[in-house]
C-alpha cells in the first residue's frame, strides 16, 4: 500500500551519498587544476608613464641650435599673459604666462605665435626685433625660418 519509513530514509540516504560524491569529485578537479596551475608570479612595480617633454623656462635663454632662433621670446613685465607657439598643424611647444626674465627660444623652421599682451614682451624673429604692442593687446603671427 504505501511505503514504508525505512523506504523513504533509504532514498534520503542515497541523495545524500549521491551529494557527498558530487562534492568529493568537485573536490578533486579542483586540486588537479590547482596542481597543473603555473606558479603565481610576484606583482611586478607599474612603471609611470613618462610624460611629454615640454619646454623648461628659466631667466636664461633656452636653445636647441647655436643658430638665430626663428622666434625668440622674453617677458621683461612682471607678468607677461599667455604665449602660445605651436608648429602649424601639430605640437604644442608652449602655451602659458610667462614670469620676468622668463626666455625661450624656437629652432623650428614654421612656428604659429600668438601673445596674450604683446606689450610686456621682446620678441625677435629670425633676429630682428618686433615692435612691443600696446598694453592688452593681442598679436598673432605665423615665423618662418631664413636660411
Amino acid at each position: 500500500m504505501g511505503r514504508h519509513r525505512s523506504d523513504r530514509i533509504g532514498v534520503g540516504r542515497g541523495a545524500l551519498a549521491v551529494l557527498g560524491c558530487l562534492v568529493l569529485l568537485t573536490l578533486v578537479v579542483l586540486g588537479v587544476r590547482a596542481l597543473n596551475a603555473p606558479e603565481p608570479r610576484p606583482p611586478q612595480p607599474r612603471q609611470a608613464p613618462t610624460p611629454a617633454p615640454t619646454p623648461t623656462l628659466t631667466p636664461t635663454t633656452v636653445t636647441t641650435s647655436p643658430a638665430t632662433p626663428t622666434v625668440y621670446i622674453e617677458c621683461r613685465a612682471d607678468r607677461c599673459g599667455t604665449v602660445f607657439v605651436r608648429v602649424p598643424g601639430g605640437d604644442v611647444l608652449l602655451d602659458r604666462e610667462l614670469l620676468r626674465g622668463e626666455q625661450a627660444t624656437f629652432t623650428e623652421p614654421r612656428l604659429d605665435v600668438v601673445l596674450a599682451d604683446a606689450s610686456g614682451l621682446r620678441v625677435e624673429v629670425n633676429g630682428v626685433p618686433r615692435p612691443p604692442g600696446e598694453p592688452g593687446e593681442r598679436e598673432a603671427f605665423t615665423a618662418e625660418r631664413k636660411g
